[in-house]
């Protein structure tokens, strides 16, 4: 990738700095046991499965272009955790609003205003969705089928319907014109219960069959903080991805610091791997040391 000339390209704009009550600078609040769980069963969520017995408050985020709302949960009230961002195998920072999920939704608005990319019809899955922002922006843009995966059926339970459902327009239903379905578990087994995903990971790129499976946009934000969680992850992407016009929109910070990840890693195995392309899109400047970066990913041409 040409990193240079990429970026000359790149619309830079200008977001707040942190989301949540504390500045992030690309570390996340590690970890309260060193122990690593096994993942969590793979499971969907119904809809109707939103949780009432943890508090969750509603706030505002005016976009200019859209007002997306946001809930609030307490980590504490929801995996008795009291100030920590992520515990592996059992909490992975879905309750967090990270700031990549509001770049992506903005970069998202800047190429459908220039006519590079549609939500219409689509059917279109986020994963590592938390808020599930940019997917909710995708159902209010049209698409056909919005599915939402978060490793933590308890993140889909308390924060992830319930900001859904906050925002529906008045008086209507996304229910009514698209399909939402809520799905949770770890990126080494999810795509055994995702509806659109691959039979096996050669499908997409080597089956006629194939042109027709698949998710046409993958939507994910802040999923590739971990260096030990980006081949599991790349994979899963290979095994949803639409080929031969399915989209990957990825907003990440360039580095995270102390876990390893970053988008450069991640795109390193893109590249080495050879299937998809990757161009960028996006940078935002807020002042922090740490650059974030929307990017996307598509087949190359043959």
């Amino acid at each position: 990738m040409a990193e240079n000339s990429e970026s000359t390209r790149a619309e830079t704009f200008q977001l707040f700095q942190s989301i949540e009550d504390k500045p992030n600078f690309g570390g996340l609040g590690f970890f309260d046991s060193p122990e690593i769980l096994p993942p969590p069963p793979c499971v969907e969520v119904l809809s109707s499965e939103v949780s009432t017995s943890v508090k969750y408050t509603v706030e505002k985020i005016d976009l200019g272009f859209v007002t997306l709302f946001k809930g609030r949960v307490s980590t504490q009230e929801v995996f008795a955790l009291s100030d920590s961002d992520l515990v592996p195998g059992k909490y992975e920072g879905g309750l967090k609003l990270w700031e990549g999920s509001l770049d992506l939704v903005k970069a998202l608005q800047l190429e459908i205003e220039k006519g590079h990319f549609s939500f219409e019809g689509k059917r279109v899955l986020e994963l590592g969705c938390g808020h599930g922002l940019p997917g909710i922006f995708a159902c209010l843009k049209g698409s056909a089928a919005v599915h939402f995966q978060d490793f933590n059926e308890e993140v889909l339970k308390c924060l992830t319907i319930p900001n859904l459902n906050a925002n529906q327009p008045s008086g209507t239903s996304f229910s009514d014109s698209c399909e939402i379905r809520f799905f949770a578990g770890d990126w080494n087994e999810v795509n055994n219960i995702l509806p659109h995903a691959h039979t096996d990971s050669k499908s997409s790129a080597s089956s006629d069959n194939a042109v027709m499976a698949g998710y046409d946009v993958i939507l994910m934000a802040e999923t590739v903080y971990s260096i030990t969680t980006l081949p599991s992850l790349y994979g899963l992407i290979k095994k949803c991805v639409s080929s031969p016009t399915g989209v990957v929109y990825m907003a990440a910070k360039k580095h995270y610091f102390g876990v390893g990840g970053g988008s450069r890693r991640f795109l390193s195995i893109v590249e080495k791997d050879g299937l998809l392309a990757a161009g960028l899109i996006a940078e935002v400047a807020d002042g922090s040391s740490n650059v974030r970066e929307v990017w996307k990913l598509s087949y190359k041409q043959q």
